[in-house]
């Protein structure tokens, strides 16, 4: 098989954590994705707005602009990009795809890796699409009850 004909997705990941950041960077760049990282989500949105992504990996809490802040924004903007919300609070906050906004929401766990991979490889080979700004209306609910 020729990979060389199929280029890599890129894919931009979004943590705080700068060693969870590195990690996932050497795992996806293994995978043959071309990555890029950001330590914000103001400096993701940055980058969003010169680059375009095929994926946008983000979590949830990071300091100023939290994931459903970015996702809302990615999505207002018109992008084209898959997001995968990462969290270990997807469980007891109840976040689903239809909540944030993303195309995909994983829990970071021991299983982390493989679903990573899974939801890229999947998320890669659907036909982008433009989904609504759902993320607006929860950012919006989340800053008014804390």
């Amino acid at each position: 098989m020729n990979t060389a004909a199929v280029p890599a997705a890129r894919v931009l990941l979004v943590d705080d954590n700068q060693y969870g950041l590195t990690a996932r960077k050497m795992i996806l760049e293994d995978a043959g994705y071309g990555v890029e990282t950001a330590l914000s989500g103001e400096d993701a949105w940055e980058l969003i707005q010169k680059t375009q992504f095929d994926v946008v990996v983000t979590d949830f809490r990071m300091g100023n602009m939290d994931g459903l802040q970015l996702i809302a924004l990615i999505r207002q903007s018109g992008s084209l990009a898959r997001i995968i919300m990462l969290s270990g609070f997807t469980g007891c906050l109840g976040m689903t795809a239809e909540s944030t906004g993303a195309d995909e929401v994983l829990t970071k766990s021991n299983t982390e890796v493989q679903e990573l991979l899974r939801a890229i490889r999947k998320l890669t080979h659907q036909p982008a699409r433009r989904r609504p700004g759902s993320a607006t209306a929860q950012a919006k609910r989340a800053k008014s009850a804390g």
